[in-house]
């Protein structure tokens, strides 16, 4: 995959594409990320790129000549352009039904906003995503561009060690992921739960799957509506419902989620 990412600040790039999986995928060809200025393709002396809005109000406007002039670059270059996405705080929520639908296209130009947006008519002609991260304002589109490109690499064939990672990662298939546990068996009094420890993989499986749905079911029940259920998980879920509708239970977990983020907060405060 081909990733060229247009920004006011390209200094921002330097290290987060340089460690880990990342690294690793830039280097096996998996993909190639090309930062371009969109400074260099301003025509004035100062290389501004901005300007105040027409009708006036606080603030800049990224103005649309070096946008333009960059995306015809990149078009040059490559020979077209995929998927133009603007990292906007007004565009669709990121999920990762969209970071699987981003990672099957061969190229992807993001770019990044600042001041009060770009002119509206670089998203009129030219952009054919918008995305958000979340309902909050940063100050620029760069640290989104870097979670979407991290989010859609590690879903590109072969950037993963180990594929089955990225199919049972949380929201994968809509459910949030099973507790993990590694050693020591026995730590802050806390114990392996005993069904890891057995090799038994269906007892291990179901456990997991179990632990999934339950998970998800106390911290997102939103997600069920939309996830990928089989009739194994439904009964699972009806079961639970069930044992604590008998317990008198729900309500009662969500005192203790409470509870623990008022000792967590606490603690920090201490």
């Amino acid at each position: 995959m081909q990733i060229d990412i247009l920004t006011l600040f390209p200094g921002m790039f330097q290290g987060p594409f340089d460690h880990s999986i990342i690294k690793r995928a830039r280097e096996k060809s998996l993909i190639s990320v090309e930062i371009v200025n969109i400074r260099d393709f301003s025509r004035n002396k100062h290389h501004t790129v901005d300007d105040t809005p027409y009708g006036g109000g606080a603030g800049m406007v990224m103005a649309p000549d070096p946008v333009f002039e960059a995306a015809g670059w990149i078009k040059a270059r490559r020979g077209g352009i995929g998927r133009f996405i603007y990292m906007s705080p007004d565009g669709d929520p990121l999920n990762q039904r969209k970071v699987r639908e981003l990672a099957a296209e061969s190229h992807l130009v993001i770019l990044c906003g600042h001041y009060e947006g770009v002119d509206e008519r670089v998203r009129d002609l030219l952009v054919t995503d918008e995305i958000s991260i979340g309902d909050y304002v940063l100050t620029g589109g760069e640290l989104p561009a870097m979670v979407l490109v991290d989010a859609v690499a590690r879903l590109i064939p072969g950037v993963l060690g180990e594929p089955a990672s990225a199919e049972e990662d949380s929201f994968s298939g809509g459910l949030l992921e099973y507790p993990h546990y590694t050693r020591p068996r026995v730590y802050g009094g806390l114990e392996v739960p005993e069904v890891l420890l057995n090799g038994h993989h269906e007892q291990i499986r179901l456990w997991r799957r179990r632990r999934s749905l339950l998970r998800t079911l106390e911290r997102r029940p939103d997600l069920l509506a939309e996830a990928e259920l089989t009739g194994e998980d439904r009964a699972i879920l009806k079961q639970v419902v069930l044992d604590l509708e008998k317990l008198g239970l729900p309500e009662e977990i969500g005192k203790k989620r409470r509870q623990r983020r008022q000792e967590t907060g606490d603690r920090r405060q201490e």
